[in-house]
């Protein structure tokens, strides 16, 4: 039986204030906290080490920005667009992407703890030489998404969308796709083993072992 996959939920208050997100560079440092941020465009922007806790994003379009190094704890974005964002090198802890559109978000080298990712378009994306602990993503479509040599630890996709998915050089170990689809995948025979499939998947698995399968 598949184990579920326990994600922290972000610690967000009720009714956080507006905060106007350009008023950052007013501040000393790249620091916000307990604010909410809706209904605006963020764009051509650059900020190293970005610190955001308790920070909740509605209908928020981020365009030409690099937030390299960023720091997320307990945030919320909740149908956003961070389409091609980079984010590269980012701390990421209890945070949501609800309904949000990622497509090419660079997420390389970055650390990724208790962080759901439900209803996204995340075709594209670079998690490459990423550490992933308890993380889940649920009926998201990650087409052509780039996961090398990266470190999992309950890691669950659940009625997501894998086609061409690169997993090379990660091993799979607990990581449950049973739910998933996809017509191919990028991933090498020693990773596989301890991997959660369906018994379809274990078929097609089979077949680049060089099985022949008998009805």
């Amino acid at each position: 039986m598949a184990q579920r996959i326990k994600i922290e939920k972000p610690k967000v208050s009720e009714n956080l204030p507006p905060f106007n997100f350009h008023d950052i560079f007013d501040q000393e440092e790249p620091y916000l906290h307990q604010c909410l941020i809706s209904n605006c465009t963020i764009d051509r922007v650059t900020i190293d080490k970005l610190d955001l806790t308790q920070v909740v994003f509605q209908s928020v379009n981020f365009s030409d920005v690099s937030f390299r190094n960023i720091e997320l704890t307990d945030v919320v974005f909740d149908h956003c667009d961070l389409s091609n964002c980079d984010l590269m090198g980012a701390s990421v802890h209890r945070v949501e992407f609800i309904d949000s559109k990622l497509l090419g978000v660079n997420l390389t080298e970055a650390h990724i703890g208790n962080v759901l990712y439900k209803n996204c378009n995340l075709n594209l994306s670079s998690f490459g030489y990423g550490n992933f602990k308890q993380v889940r993503f649920e009926e998201s479509s990650l087409k052509n998404a780039d996961f090398y040599e990266c470190r999992f630890n309950k890691i669950k996709f659940e009625q997501c969308n894998l086609d061409e998915v690169n997993f090379s050089r990660t091993p799979l170990k607990g990581t449950d796709i049973s739910t998933s689809t996809f017509q191919s995948l990028i991933v090498a025979l020693e990773d596989l083993p301890g991997c959660v499939v369906s018994p379809q998947q274990a078929i097609g698995f089979a077949t680049l072992l060089g099985l022949k399968i008998k009805e």
